[in-house]
C-alpha cells in the first residue's frame, strides 16, 4: 500500500544512518501487513539529538528507534523509562504518545530472541561477554535475566569492564583482555559485543580450541555478516549466531510498538536481510 497523508510515521535515528537495515526490515514488514505507514531513517547530529526527540514528539510520529551515538541521550529525554532502559543506561526504543516520550531498550530481548531462535538456551552455563560498552551491557542484562549461572568479562579498559559487571553482575568474573581466552574454560557461550570484526576493522581472534565442543559463539555484528570471530569458532565445530537475529529480534517489539500488531510471520526477515548483505553469486 502506497502511503497517503494519514499515514502512521515511525523511524530510525542514529549518525551515521545509511548502513541501516532496519528501514528495509520495517518497510517490508509493513507492505506484508498491508498498513499505511511510513518508516523513515534520521541522521541527526549528536548536538541536535535532544531538540529532534522532543520536536517529533509533538507530531503525529509513534516513535523512533535510535542507534549509534544517541541511546544514552534518547534516555535523558524520556518523560518515562522502562525498567530495562534504566538498568542499561540507554535507550534504542522511543514512543510518543499525546507528546509524552516513552524510552525502552529492547536490545536485550532482542539477544535472547536470538539464541532462542537458533535453539540455544542462555542458561546452560557460563557465558564470556567480550566488550564493556551499550551493547555489552544490554546483553550482560539480558543474560542476568536469563538465569545465567556465571558471567565473565574481557574488555580491553578493565575498569570499563569493573563498571560493567558492578552496575549489573556484581559476581561476573573480569578477565584482562590480553587474557580473555582463560575465558573459553568451561564456556557455553561467548558473545562479541565489541565493533571488532565491522567491516574494514580488525577482527576478534580467539583461542576457540579452548572452549568445550558444544560452546555457542554469538556477533553482536552483522556486518559482514560472518565475521573473522565466528568464521573461526565454525572452523573449530563450535555452533555460532550472527548478528542479524539480535537486530531482527529488537525489531520485532519495536514494530508492535510503533503500529499495534506484530510483525507479519510470513517474512522470514533473516532470508531478506542476508541476502542484502552477501554478494550475488
Amino acid at each position: 500500500m502506497k502511503p497517503t497523508g494519514a499515514a502512521q510515521m515511525a523511524g530510525v535515528a542514529g549518525d551515521p544512518i545509511a548502513h541501516s537495515l532496519s528501514p528495509s526490515l520495517m518497510a517490508a514488514w509493513i507492505e506484508a501487513a498491508g498498513l499505511d505507514a511510513i518508516y523513515s531513517p534520521f541522521r541527526i547530529a549528536r548536538s541536535d539529538a535532544e531538540t529532534f526527540f522532543r520536536a517529533l514528539a509533538r507530531t503525529q510520529c509513534a516513535g523512533l528507534n535510535v542507534t549509534l551515538p544517541h541511546k544514552q541521550t534518547a534516555l535523558a529525554v524520556a518523560d518515562q523509562v522502562s525498567p530495562a532502559a534504566r538498568a542499561i543506561g540507554a535507550a534504542n526504543l522511543l514512543t510518543f504518545r499525546d507528546g509524552i516520550i516513552h524510552a525502552d531498550n529492547t536490545d536485550a530481548t532482542g539477544f535472547l530472541s536470538a539464541l532462542l531462535a537458533r535453539g540455544v538456551e542462555p542458561a546452560r552455563g557460563p557465558a564470556l561477554v567480550l566488550g564493556a560498552g551499550g551493547a555489552a551491557r544490554a546483553i550482560v542484562y539480558a543474560l542476568g535475566q536469563a538465569g545465567v549461572p556465571e558471567i565473565r568479562l574481557s574488555n580491553r579498559s578493565r575498569s570499563n569492564a569493573a563498571d560493567l559487571a558492578l552496575d549489573l553482575a556484581p559476581n561476573a568474573r573480569i578477565h584482562d583482555w590480553d587474557d580473555r581466552d582463560q575465558g573459553l574454560d568451561g564456556v557455553a557461550l561467548v558473545v562479541n559485543a565489541t565493533s571488532l570484526g565491522l567491516s574494514g576493522g580488525s577482527d576478534l581472534a580467539m583461542d576457540w580450541h579452548r572452549a568445550p565442543a558444544d560452546t555457542i559463539a554469538a556477533d553482536s555484528v552483522y556486518k559482514p555478516l560472518q565475521t573473522g570471530f565466528l568464521r573461526d569458532a565454525a572452523a573449530c565445530g563450535l555452533g555460532t549466531v550472527d548478528g542479524l537475529g539480535m537486530l531482527i529480534g529488537q525489531a520485532r517489539p519495536s514494530f508492535e510498538a510503533f503500529f499495534g500488531i506484530s510483525p507479519p510471520e510470513r517474512i522470514d526477515a533473516h532470508a531478506l536481510l542476508r541476502a542484502m548483505l552477501e554478494p550475488a553469486s
